[in-house]
């Protein structure tokens, strides 16, 4: 058999682990587009902090893919699939498949902002070289503009504060991390923030680039040296899409997602055509519907589970569902699940809990502050374990696997992975 891997991200590393575990002899080829084997992309903004070295950030081993046989093709980005031929070029190269995983990742996305081209010293931050890029661009005496305050923007401002001179955050959105958080938490986050002397412009958003300055909407003129730009991803899905894989889906509250849509065993509608990662779309097990679902994990779980089928063997059904973690110069926060249903809110000098429940299920949480055994709660939201409202008073203050009944406790302690 021979697999062909288009990236070399999260999603490709668990796609190979699973294949050598039911197929020794079958080649793997993977094409990277980046210099460098995968690494831990979360990691970027602790890179820029000065919190972690390149040689830690490696997600695998140097001789990974050597134990593995897999042929890595660094700087060696796809330029064509031809599914009727099954093969793929690069670097005028045919590479040919009997099955094919596509992990492509996601892209920055840069709004079209008037003078954005005569900005000199522009960036976004998605990948290492992002990182070091800014590293070489930024001193104490720089002046840094990040436009968008979700995570991304956030993370840019976490990795630079040791770095710059000064911070400036602008936003459309009337709070930081709209997407995640609901008012209050968010509102703790940016507090926190400005503590550390970081600037916000929220409601507004830059018009127009100038020599030296921005001009907000409002009129506000920033004036910056580095500019980031933070505004959100796009899966890359050209590729998928030139072979005719669906790249697109309507959900029931009637947003439209971009991905390329898998099911439950990662393949596309295209024969022997799987994908994983940034660039699909899968089922969201707290929404009941196929949605992104961009976190690490899902991504290694997704190329797993591809892999798996790709080789001929099977797994149970997967509960992907969106997870949001970090920390913000020391102020930590973890979301998951869907913020609907019933509100259970606990807070207290630098903490912040609310659950949703919803039919007697845990949906999501948002957490702010020091909160050990969340993955218990986790879990639960995949799981969709029916709680009682003991059980919800113990989640709330801490969770502890006795308080949940030793029928939970033993399909934690004797589950198969998932």
């Amino acid at each position: 058999m021979r697999y062909v891997i288009i990236g070399n991200g999260v999603a490709s590393v668990g796609a190979i682990e699973a294949i050598r575990k039911r197929d020794k002899e079958g080649s793997i080829t993977v094409l990277a587009d980046e210099d460098r084997p995968c690494y831990g992309r979360p990691l970027i903004s602790y890179y820029l902090e000065g919190m972690t070295e390149l040689c830690r950030m490696d997600y695998r081993p140097s001789g990974f893919y050597a134990a593995n046989g897999a042929e890595l093709l660094l700087s060696s980005p796809a330029e064509s699939i031809d599914a009727r031929a099954h093969k793929v070029v690069s670097g005028g190269k045919e590479h040919i498949y009997d099955k094919l995983l596509i992990a492509t990742g996601s892209s920055p996305v840069v709004p079209p902002t008037e003078g954005y081209d005569g900005v000199e010293r522009k960036f976004t931050f998605n990948k290492l070289s992002d990182a070091l890029a800014l590293e070489k661009a930024v001193d104490k005496s720089t002046r840094v503009l990040i436009v968008g305050a979700g995570l991304t923007g956030l993370k840019a401002a976490e990795g630079l504060y040791a770095r710059a001179g000064h911070i400036t955050v602008v936003d459309m959105a009337d709070r930081v991390l709209p997407a995640v958080t609901d008012a209050e938490s968010s509102g703790m986050i940016r507090r926190h923030l400005e503590r550390k002397g970081i600037e916000f412009r929220l409601s507004d958003r830059v018009e127009k680039y100038c020599d030296g300055y921005a001009l907000l909407h409002g009129g506000e003129e920033i004036d910056f040296d580095v500019l980031v730009t933070a505004v959100g991803v796009r899966p890359n899905t050209s590729l998928a899409e030139s072979i005719g894989c669906v790249c697109e889906c309507t959900a029931s509250d009637g947003r439209r997602y971009r991905g390329i849509v898998t099911g439950s065993d990662g393949s596309t509608n295209v024969e022997d055509v799987y994908a994983a990662g940034d660039c699909s779309l899968t089922y969201d097990v707290t929404r009941g519907e196929i949605r992104p679902v961009f976190i690490q994990p899902n991504a290694y779980m997704q190329g797993e589970t591809a892999g798996t089928y790709m080789s001929g063997g099977e797994c149970a059904e997967r509960a992907y569902l969106p997870v949001n973690a970090g920390g913000f110069l020391g102020l930590h926060m973890i979301t998951a699940g869907a913020f609907d249903g019933e509100p259970l809110t606990l807070s207290d000098d630098g903490s912040y809990r609310k659950l949703f429940v919803k039919d007697g299920k845990l949906r999501g949480f948002i957490m702010i502050g020091e909160y050990p055994r969340v993955g218990i709660l986790t879990d639960i939201v995949r799981r969709g374990v029916p709680l009682g409202r003991e059980e919800l008073a113990s989640l709330a203050k801490q969770p502890q696997l006795a308080a949940l009944g030793m029928d939970y406790v033993r399909s934690v302690l004797g589950k198969e992975d998932r």
